[in-house]
């Protein structure tokens, strides 16, 4: 077994913002903290922190300012945070571009991956190179996976890490620790048939379901062009809907025969009643490092369909047919209104898929997670008692 801290740590985690309601990343960071608050010390820096995330930790606000640009406050978020994290800690953990972590954990694409790998049209490449925002984030990230003794640049999914290395050269390592899955939440059936009726739902309706606090970036145009080919009884429940989302659907010339086929919830962090209530969960994401909202769906025993990696990480976990359905392209509506259409009628199929599933979600439980980074912790630590 991977050797662990045997004393009781004092850890230093650095995010943005501090609550499951923010998005996935965030989630990813609180239901760590969660598991590890159990046995050592923890103490969050951030701009913001919700409470209604069910975890009391210490926190110290990085304050914002709110009319400098975004590259600008990141640049001054990275250096309140090193200067707050110096000493103290055994070990400090972060979320954010900087340079302040021991542990760095990345989430999204790459920036270097971005503007220095990833084809693009010459004059933004160029302009690129006197942008003082492109400048910033690209030596931020720098200094945040430069490698050096006593610390980890840590990717969240394969596919990041993989980007990493075409970014920074394939000679550097970065671990993968994936995101874990809560158990799911139990909720009454008569609170979910009440819940059903309000939406104006049936109990014959096969309701398909997206979570997401941008419904657009994780394939909505595509879910209505699948939806316009099913019959009547298949709807669409978004979760987490915002304005682009309401102007999208009801405003969208060519769709206004959806209009009482889709059923918007606005953002909440209490999503369970909705997972209860749907029949499938649909992902065809457009940009996803990892994915948590499907694994997430797994859980409550739904079955999936998600976008093929490079558009989503947690593709490269799950194996097509077996647990989950892996679209050729994300936006390929054809295929995903054959693929829901199949999943509304073959209760065989729905059954195959999920109980593929089950083993998918064991293999991501936050213990094992937690587990996981407690054991970089040590290596980290062993590499900087010999400094």
């Amino acid at each position: 077994m991977p050797e662990q801290p045997q004393k009781r740590l004092k850890l230093a985690f650095v995010v943005d913002r501090f609550g499951n309601r923010f998005g996935g990343a965030e989630a990813y960071g609180v239901e760590l903290m969660r598991q590890l608050s159990r046995d050592h010390d923890i103490t969050v820096f951030a701009r913001e922190y919700d409470p209604a995330c069910g975890i009391d930790l210490p926190f110290v606000a990085l304050a914002s300012w709110q009319h400098w640009p975004s590259w600008v406050r990141v640049l001054l978020f990275a250096i309140r945070a090193r200067r707050a994290t110096r000493t103290g800690f055994d070990i400090v953990h972060s979320h954010m571009n900087g340079w302040c972590g021991d542990i760095e954990v990345i989430h999204v694409t790459p920036v270097r991956y971005n503007w220095r790998v990833r084809a693009m049209p010459w004059l933004k490449k160029t302009l690129s190179f006197i942008s003082p925002r492109v400048q910033t984030y690209l030596g931020l990230e720098a200094r945040r996976v430069q490698p050096r003794p006593g610390h980890r640049t840590v990717a969240v999914s394969q596919l990041i890490a993989t980007q990493l290395q075409q970014a920074y050269g394939a000679k550097n390592s970065y671990p993968v620790i994936p995101p874990g899955v809560v158990p799911p939440t139990s909720v009454p059936e008569t609170e979910i048939e009440a819940a059903r009726t309000a939406l104006g739902l049936a109990a014959t309706d096969f309701i398909c379901l997206m979570v997401a606090r941008n419904p657009m970036r994780k394939g909505l145009p595509t879910v209505l062009a699948a939806l316009a080919q099913l019959p009547p009884f298949v709807k669409l429940l978004v979760v987490g809907s915002n304005a682009d989302t309401r102007d999208f659907i009801f405003g969208k010339p060519g769709y206004p025969d959806l209009s009482d086929r889709v059923k918007l919830v606005p953002p909440t962090p209490s999503v369970a009643m909705y997972y209860h209530m749907a029949d499938l969960y649909v992902h065809p994401t457009l940009n996803d490092s990892f994915g948590m909202a499907p694994l997430e769906a797994m859980s409550y025993g739904l079955p999936v369909i998600i976008s093929p990696p490079p558009w989503c990480g947690f593709a490269q976990y799950v194996t097509h047919d077996h647990d989950a359905l892996v679209l050729d392209h994300p936006e390929n509506a054809e295929q995903l209104s054959s693929w829901i259409h199949q999943l509304s009628t073959d209760h065989a199929v729905r059954k195959r898929l999920q109980e593929g599933a089950i083993q998918v979600v064991q293999r991501h439980g936050w213990d094992t997670v937690a587990s996981s980074y407690l054991t970089l912790y040590n290596d980290v630590m062993v590499e900087k008692r010999s400094q």
